[in-house]
């Protein structure tokens, strides 16, 4: 998988997510075989570019090349200089987000809303290409709405524009994340364009992802909710897509060494307080599916210090390791609070 000169070593991409792929996250599925992560997405309006939550956003110190950015908005030429700063500031690939369904951005006619309106694609794509010497690729949906099913011609932009490589979530604007992915549009974009295709939507496991890249044709797959807890999802894919076997299931203490790990890194980068409360959401999605996950959640969650959120994940995880499933029924909340 080539974008640009940059070869990736899969075909497996860790999707742009606001609010989750942060360094820490994207370093980590990295680290756990997905080929390429993409930031979150960047607003082009440089009166936010000094803000803390930006420089984070933007911040790839020891990140594995490519870095890649994502920037959202809907003014072709403030789009071409958030490119250029970007780049200036360390990003290898831009990443253009108009698949974004969220009404905050799509009520000022950016994101997934900008599909409604080719002539202003074509403007934004060339402006941007134009703009930066790296690569640039794009983020779309398969149309605004089921009758307006518009990204084959979009694509078809794209490629005319210099676009480097386009994924294609197998949704409308409209759908937002209800309903199923549908593939047939990203199959058509595959055999209408000659640029990398990366299909999007409801990859859940390594056979769904098998399934979805045989059927569309795409060069690749990007993972975006399904790696939310379970990074480890791009080695089971990987591991599946050269053997056709499955990995076997990683043990609680695996996902307990992975978490904390995790959980060092988000405290490292965003200081104790804010730490803090960022790896609330992951603890929520590594615990789902865990027995009592419900509880150690309600408490886990509560807690103001890394100290008491490493305790009590530590706790959790051993007990599951050692207390057998007739003996584990429930765990009352001083299981989890008597050792902080």
């Amino acid at each position: 998988m080539k974008i640009g000169s940059y070869t990736l070593k899969n075909r497996l991409i860790l999707a742009p997510m606001a609010g989750v792929t942060d360094r820490p996250f994207r370093q980590l599925c990295k680290k756990m075989g997905a080929g390429m992560a993409v930031s979150e997405m960047i607003s082009s309006n440089s009166l936010l570019w000094g803000s803390k939550k930006t420089q984070r956003r933007a911040n790839h110190e020891g990140e594995t090349e490519p870095r890649c950015v994502q920037i959202v908005g809907a003014e072709p030429r403030l789009l071409a200089r958030a490119a250029q700063h970007n780049v200036e500031n360390g990003a290898q690939m831009v990443d253009i987000n108009m698949g974004c369904p969220a009404k905050k951005i799509c009520s000022v006619m950016a994101g997934s809303a900008l599909l409604k309106n080719e002539t202003l694609v074509s403007r934004i794509l060339e402006a941007v290409v134009k703009a930066v010497e790296v690569p640039v690729t794009l983020k779309i949906r398969t149309g605004w709405d089921t009758e307006n099913r518009n990204g084959v011609r979009i694509a078809q932009i794209a490629e005319q524009a210099g676009i480097q490589a386009l994924a294609v979530h197998g949704r409308t604007r409209a759908c937002k994340f209800s309903g199923e992915a549908e593939y047939d549009t990203i199959a058509e974009i595959k055999a209408t364009v000659n640029i990398p295709i990366i299909a999007n939507g409801d990859i859940r496991t390594p056979e769904k992802a098998k399934y979805v890249l045989d059927y569309t044709g795409a060069d690749a797959i990007m993972i975006g909710r399904a790696a939310q807890g379970k990074p480890w999802i791009f080695q089971e894919i990987d591991h599946y897509l050269q053997t056709g076997e499955k990995l076997p299931e990683l043990s609680v203490i695996e996902i307990r060494d992975i978490l904390l790990a995790h959980l060092d890194n988000l405290y490292q980068f965003y200081g104790e307080y804010t730490g803090v409360r960022m790896a609330r959401k992951h603890l929520s999605w590594y615990s789902k599916g865990q027995r009592n996950g419900a509880i150690f959640r309600n408490t886990v969650n509560r807690v103001e210090s890394s100290i008491e959120q490493i305790n009590l994940t530590r706790t959790f995880f051993e007990k599951l390791a050692v207390t057998p499933l007739s003996e584990s029924i429930v765990f009352h909340i001083n299981n989890f609070t008597h050792q902080t």
